[in-house]
């Protein structure tokens, strides 16, 4: 092990931790296995290192010795250059032969298939000569005078140069991910947990759900959970990108990773160890690094048939110049090993997903968490995007603006019943009417048999009476009587933007509740921006026409509907996709997820406080509809930085591929399999940098 990444060990009163320092900062590991995993990246990237130095110094001096043309004529030096050849052969080539065979068992034929066949046609024919000059075969194979003997040089290089290249490929790998694994470096190893009335310092997983942590000014929070006790102002930045730190007030909930500013805090665990947001973040983007797009899919089937083809055109291209044309036999063998090694497609396995991996990694670091590699490439091909209106295009906090109540029933009693019953809803009207109640000192009072009719309303028994709340469909449904002076209040208040509420108290509905939910600020800008770039933009609500008509107006929207339930907005948008949109829904997670799966891409954009139960393929961590413009432009050039590497790759094999075969050997070129080594190696090197352009990317 690395001496620079790991620098020792330590041992507390109860169990056995690593320690890793890097980058100033130190790293504890309840074991062996797990530091490993953390550390993997840089020790494959450190192991290719080596086996690069190594292939290509022992290259060098096989090199250096064929340029003494006397120890030719010495046995030993057969002796000498296979000794240095085999080593990189066997040693620094072992992956290639393990790819090889993996291959085969698969019935499949894969990039390592070319090259473990070409360098070990170089390498058993420079052998077999080898052997036979110093006695230990007889004689099987007679170079013609004055030709090359040996091809130790060329596999010696060839498995460095290819290693090389693989080497860059892998420290584009480790660089993308390194975005995403400075997220699982925030997680404080300890936290100070209440037990017993005493406060104790133990590891953080050990921290268990419903346990009370204290968080002091400085401190990163160390579980997902809701504060309890105290204030304070919380630097999120490191999860979300929001540069500006977020006030925090006893009922929020805080991240774990993130920093406590300001004032000392007490919260209760709601998600801990592997279930926290900081966790579930890692898994998504490693998930989506891993997982693979059409594009990829189509690549990976070209490989399948194209490594055959190419095997079958490297034997018919040898045998056609040593059968037919009459040139040497290590000539037409020579022709074999290039054809093998520069039609390796490389640079068609990283074409899209080294791109993947860096617009995956940069979006993490910006709250944006692509669950797939898929999603990122349907976002491109967008036509509409339908937003919720709800907790999406606006605030989400909907507040009491008025209060009506009729036959002298006291506003006071109204409130009260309407209250008690939201207790059974978690839904932002519910709370928002909870919370004004208190705010007034009415009690609220805990209600029995309470069920909650998503989209619609709640019903409850509170002190006895069967009370209803929700729109007036619902509570016409429920039976309430409604009566006319009423239906002119909720009418009047519709008109005016409001969200209307109706209170209904043992059939009898007794008041109107009106609330007003303000647009976010940015809006009206993205819903611009997404017209600008030709995409049509709708809005659907469970809130009537006027309501949404009037947000529609003042953010600019000109298509939308109302009144919907949640199983109609999925239907909704079958029915766009059925009409060729490529649809993009936007919201909230949870009364939305019927949609967010029925559209092609689905965001829900929120806390996103439990990423493994939002629905859709994209999670936007940031309350900030920005965010859904900045995904489809990361789309857009994502994917036209993987058509371009995919063109490069494809282009490169088509144009080289009849060289190497000795096209225009007759015009005295040939692509001896040394240059093919380093042409392959910069056919992938060039994929690899245009990819990392995406890090000069905007996000």
């Amino acid at each position: 092990m690395a001496r620079d990444l790991i620098c020792g060990m330590y041992v507390d009163e109860r169990d056995s931790e690593f320690k890793v320092d890097r980058g100033g900062v130190s790293y504890y590991f309840c074991s062996r296995s797990c530091m490993l995993q953390f550390l993997e990246p840089e020790i494959e990237l450190r192991r290719l290192r080596y086996l690069v130095a190594f292939s290509l110094s022992a290259g060098f001096l096989i090199g250096l010795l064929e340029l003494l043309k006397p120890i030719h004529d010495h046995q030993l030096a057969a002796l000498v250059l296979l000794a240095l050849a085999t080593p990189v052969q066997f040693v620094a080539g072992f992956r290639f032969y393990r790819g090889f065979l993996d291959a085969v068992k698969a019935k499949q034929a894969n990039m390592d298939s070319l090259i473990a066949i070409g360098t070990t046609t170089a390498w058993a024919y420079s052998t077999l000569v080898s052997l036979q000059d110093v006695g230990l075969l007889p004689l099987l194979v007679q170079p013609p005078p004055g030709e090359h003997r040996f091809y130790f040089l060329e596999s010696s290089l060839i498995v460095g140069f290819i290693l090389l290249g693989r080497t860059l490929e892998h420290r584009v790998r480790v660089r993308a991910e390194e975005a995403v694994r400075a997220l699982y470096e925030l997680n404080p190893d300890r936290a100070s947990v209440i037990r017993e009335g005493q406060e104790m310092l133990v590891p953080a997983e050990e921290v268990e759900v419903g346990e009370v942590v204290v968080v002091r000014p400085g401190e990163r929070v160390p579980v997902d959970g809701l504060i309890v006790e105290g204030s304070t102002t919380v630097d999120q930045s490191s999860m979300t990108g929001e540069s500006a730190p977020v006030e925090k007030h006893a009922g929020d909930e805080v991240i774990a990773g993130t920093v406590n500013l300001t004032g000392l805090i007490k919260v209760r665990a709601l998600r801990t160890g592997h279930e926290t947001t900081l966790s579930q973040v890692f898994r998504t983007v490693q998930e989506a690094i891993l997982s693979k797009v059409p594009m990829q899919r189509l690549a990976d089937r070209v490989s399948s048939f194209f490594v055959p083809v190419v095997v079958l055109t490297a034997v018919a291209a040898s045998l056609y110049w040593w059968a037919l044309a009459g040139m040497p036999f290590n000539f037409s063998m020579l022709v074999a090993v290039s054809v093998l090694i520069i039609a390796c497609p490389c640079a068609l396995g990283i074409a899209t997903p080294a791109a993947i991996m860096i617009s995956a990694g940069r979006a993490a670091r910006k709250g944006m968490l692509i669950r797939s590699g898929e999603a990122l490439e349907v976002l491109r091909r967008v036509t509409a995007v339908v937003f919720d209106k709800t907790g999406t295009l606006t605030h989400g906090r909907p507040k009491v603006f008025k209060v009506v109540t009729i036959d002298g029933f006291r506003e006071e009693e109204a409130l009260m019943y309407a209250a008690s019953a939201e207790l059974a809803s978690n839904h932002p009207i519910a709370q928002a009417l909870v919370e004004y109640v208190r705010s007034r000192s009415i009690e609220v009072v805990e209600p029995r048999e309470g069920t909650n009719f998503p989209g619609m309303g709640v019903r409850a028994k509170v002190n006895g009476s069967s009370v209803s709340v929700g729109s007036l469909r619902f509570l016409e449904s429920e039976g309430v009587e409604v009566s006319q002076t009423l239906r002119k209040v909720i009418e009047e208040m519709r008109l005016s933007g409001l969200t209307v509420v109706v209170v209904g108290v043992d059939g009898r509905a007794v008041g109107a509740v009106g609330f007003l939910d303000q647009p976010k600020e940015e809006a009206r800008e993205v819903v611009g921006d997404l017209m600008a770039r030709g995409i049509r933009v709708l809005m659907l609500t469970g809130d009537n026409e006027e309501t949404a008509r009037a947000v529609a107006e003042q953010i600019g929207i000109k298509e939308f509907r109302a009144s919907l339930l949640p199983h109609q907005k999925a239907e909704l948008i079958r029915e766009l996709r059925s009409a060729g949109e490529v649809v993009v829904m936007v919201g909230d997670g949870i009364n939305d997820a019927p949609a967010l799966v029925e559209a092609d891409v689905g965001i829900s954009i929120g806390s996103g406080t439990d990423i493994a139960k939002q629905a859709g393929g994209l999670v936007l961590l940031r309350n900030d509809l920005r965010d859904v413009v900045k995904a489809i432009d990361l789309s857009r050039v994502t994917v036209r930085k993987i058509k371009q590497n995919l063109f490069w790759a494809f282009a490169y094999n088509v144009v080289l591929i009849p060289i190497a075969a000795g096209a225009l050997y007759p015009l005295g070129l040939f692509l001896n399999p040394v240059y093919a080594a380093v042409a392959m190696a910069m056919s992938s090197i060039s994929v690899t940098l245009n990819s990392m352009s995406l890090y000069r990317t905007p996000v």
